[in-house]
């Protein structure tokens, strides 16, 4: 969906954007401090603004998005356009924005990918992160982690939601068999008894970013993680990882079908609204979608936390935030809509339906709408588990600081790739940890270095 606005081929490849970002990341000078208050006079002399967005999974966030900005543009006297690109492609055109010093004057990120690896070209938002915290509370800890930069302390990035990944399965099935989807080990055992009866699990196995956060989710719930607290030590080859390639093999395998390697970040879904999905790691976009398609089904669908492994519960999730870069044409009314948005925290929330978690603290208040009540669920508590979700959330990098490094980990797919290779036989299972384990610690040469 897109407003006012063109969709972007991308001309870059993706590994050409990996190479331009550390080039570019190296070459320029560190980001001014952004302090000048919103003047309005300017914004009348620079009388237009330009926001791209990825396109939301749930589709009536980007309608109100769209409202929202123009009418904040008309009150002042700014045209506002707003694109929609697939999010799979925001670093693609991140780069190309880069190359040419101009585009966007508002650029959304959508999980990795962004404020670190492209640090020296935006502006140091700390200014307006600590006037937000004043009014709403401190920063959750991954929106600290995918928007400050430890190193320069500063704040490269607007922290604005993240979107979580909780278990969604077919409760009806699960009593059938006597169990529920909490641990990893009983989203194997269960989905080989419900595979049996035609009803696998799904987890996708292709590059795309719902592998990205289920594979580092299963990592950590068991212990294992590919860098250390600095973020600067790469700890992947353990024996903690390699019980979970072991594992991730058995639920390929017992638990899971061929299809899953080819799917992209709508697979799942499609898999769960098909009625043959049992359960799968995803954002409640596919809930929602179901329940407009097939509210009998929808019925059927049970939101649980993040499967907990042998040493705790945790789960990626998929931050998303805001840069202003340093040749934006109109920073300062891109610095005032982050404000006018951020005032709107619960209006934005609803509109999401519950999927955009808020990562200042108090800037949605629990009770929390929509969660807490759901008059469209059954029961209408269903989502509540969804409250807890900071509980159970870390982002890339975990659990070091993310950075450059992680996000380059994750944009070269890495983690899935190890988990594909030993899943399909194309590697054992100690070959795939030793070939990601050489793959991860080459980026995060470069990048301390």
């Amino acid at each position: 969906m897109q407003s006012e606005g063109k969709k972007f081929s991308p001309t870059i490849t993706r590994r050409g954007f990996l190479k331009r970002a550390g080039a570019a990341a190296g070459a320029a000078g560190l980001a001014p401090a952004i302090s000048a208050p919103f003047v309005a006079t300017t914004l009348a002399q620079a009388n237009t603004l330009k926001i791209i967005e990825w396109s939301h999974f749930v589709p009536q966030y980007d309608t109100w998005f769209d409202a929202f900005a123009k009418d904040w543009g008309k009150k002042n006297n700014i045209a506002v356009t707003v694109d929609h690109i697939p999010h799979l492609e925001l670093p693609v055109r991140a780069a190309a924005e880069i190359a040419a010093g101009a585009g966007h004057d508002l650029f959304a990120f959508n999980g990795s990918g962004g404020p670190h690896l492209f640090e020296k070209h935006v502006l140091d938002l700390s200014d307006l992160v600590g006037e937000i915290e004043q009014k709403h509370g401190k920063v959750q800890p991954l929106g600290r982690q995918v928007a400050y930069n430890e190193g320069t302390k500063t704040w490269s990035a607007f922290p604005n939601y993240y979107v979580s990944f909780p278990g969604l399965y077919r409760k009806d099935l699960w009593d059938e068999i006597g169990m529920k989807p909490d641990t990893w080990e009983d989203i194997r055992v269960g989905g080989a008894k419900l595979k049996a009866k035609g009803f696998p699990v799904g987890i996708g196995l292709g590059h795309s970013v719902d592998p990205n956060v289920s594979y580092r989710s299963v990592l950590w719930s068991y212990g294992a993680s590919e860098c250390d607290e600095t973020g600067k030590r790469v700890t992947l080859n353990s024996k903690q990882t390699l019980e979970v390639v072991k594992f991730v093999r058995a639920l390929y395998k017992e638990a899971m079908e061929p299809e899953v390697l080819s799917w992209d970040d709508a697979g799942n879904n499609r898999y769960l609204a098909s009625g043959r999905g049992s359960w799968i790691h995803n954002p409640i976009s596919a809930y929602r979608t179901i329940q407009k398609s097939n509210p009998e089904l929808a019925d059927k669908i049970h939101v649980w936390k993040t499967p907990a492994g042998p040493v705790r519960r945790l789960a990626a999730g998929a931050p998303n935030s805001f840069v202003i870069w340093r040749f934006a044409r109109n920073k300062e009314a891109a610095l005032e809509f982050l404000r006018y948005q951020a005032e709107r925290g619960v209006e934005a929330f609803e509109a999401s339906t519950g999927y955009n978690h808020p990562l200042f603290a108090d800037i949605v208040p629990k009770p929390m709408p929509i969660l807490s009540n759901d008059p469209t669920s059954r029961p209408p508590d269903k989502l509540r588990v969804l409250e807890t979700v900071n509980e159970w959330h870390a982002a890339y990098g975990y659990p070091g600081p993310a950075g450059p490094a992680s996000d380059e980990v994750a944009d070269n797919f890495i983690i899935v790739d190890m988990m594909a290779k030993a899943a399909t036989d194309q590697a054992t299972p100690e070959e795939a940890v030793a070939w990601a384990t050489k793959e991860v610690e080459l980026i995060y040469k470069k990048w301390v270095a």
